[in-house]
């Protein structure tokens, strides 16, 4: 498996990188610039550089970016018309920045289909003010929280099949948040039911990332809650199939379990990571 975490950029965005080696992580998730702003200062050319450089050297294997947590693109107008240009900038950085992958949250409306298309409309106009930009954006799965959109693989379906240009984008699946939807991973018979509808839905070549979360809340209760790999409701088993999935073998996983200690002192970044590698087969 590739497997990486979400980790800070705090003294420059090349820091995510050299954390991820201290882990030996071969992968990494991060942001390209505080997320709870919507403006951000430039992107410095030593900076993108050095990021590049150091990725070089280390050998990271892909990275995934996250957009803003303030991007709404089925938002009231004012705030769908910031999301879109912070989507654009973000891709524009991530471009730069030789970055793979932009990971967003699709959006919220209480009407779901008006939702659906401002969000494809939005994305359609994302990517034709971005025409030289590579990186993928990703729709990622929500745990159907409130009116957001995404809970269900047919309405991430439905945006995709609405693009105009569908190679530039993707879906991150996360697996609090398809738990929490009510997509059972426990089981055998579970696991394979909902891989069945992704691909049925969506089409598993679209599946480009997954976040690896436990989930403190149960099956179907719609609460994006992290919890620690096997300290959640949906425990060990459910990693050790996708970790132990072929299919997967190239999609990079990243862990956006909450950055602290255990209460001996030690970093769960570090203990999440050991678990995911001993749940794998043959090893």
């Amino acid at each position: 498996m590739l497997l990486g975490s979400h980790l800070s950029i705090a003294g420059g965005l090349d820091k995510a990188l050299l954390r991820a080696r201290d882990y030996g992580f071969q992968v990494v998730g991060m942001f390209v610039r505080n997320q709870r702003r919507w403006r951000a200062p430039p992107l410095d050319e030593q900076a993108v550089r050095t990021f590049r450089g150091t990725r070089r050297r280390l050998g990271i294997r892909a990275v995934v970016a996250h957009a803003s947590y303030l991007v709404n693109l089925a938002g009231r107008a004012d705030v769908r018309r910031r999301s879109i240009a912070a989507m654009i900038e973000d891709l524009r950085r991530c471009a730069r920045l030789g970055i793979e992958y932009l990971v967003l949250h699709p959006g919220s409306d209480p009407d779901g289909a008006r939702g659906i298309g401002l969000i494809a409309a939005a994305l359609n106009h994302i990517a034709s003010a971005t025409p030289r930009a590579r990186p993928r954006v990703l729709l990622e799965t929500t745990a159907g929280q409130g009116n957001c959109i995404g809970h269900r693989f047919g309405q991430l379906g439905e945006i995709l099949a609405r693009l105009e240009r569908p190679d530039r984008f993707g879906v991150c699946l996360d697996t609090c948040h398809v738990f929490a939807a009510g997509y059972d991973l426990r089981t055998p018979r579970g696991y394979a039911g909902m891989m069945a509808s992704f691909d049925r839905e969506i089409g598993l070549a679209e599946l480009r990332a997954i976040h690896l979360n436990d989930s403190k809340h149960g099956l179907g209760s719609r609460a994006d809650r992290h919890a620690h790999i096997g300290h959640g409701r949906l425990g060990r088993r459910a990693f050790a199939r996708i970790v132990n999935d072929s299919r997967l073998a190239d999609v990079p996983m990243i862990l956006e379990t909450p950055k602290d200690k255990d209460e001996k002192g030690r970093d769960w970044d570090a203990i999440n990571a050991r678990t995911l590698r001993g749940l794998v087969r043959g090893k």
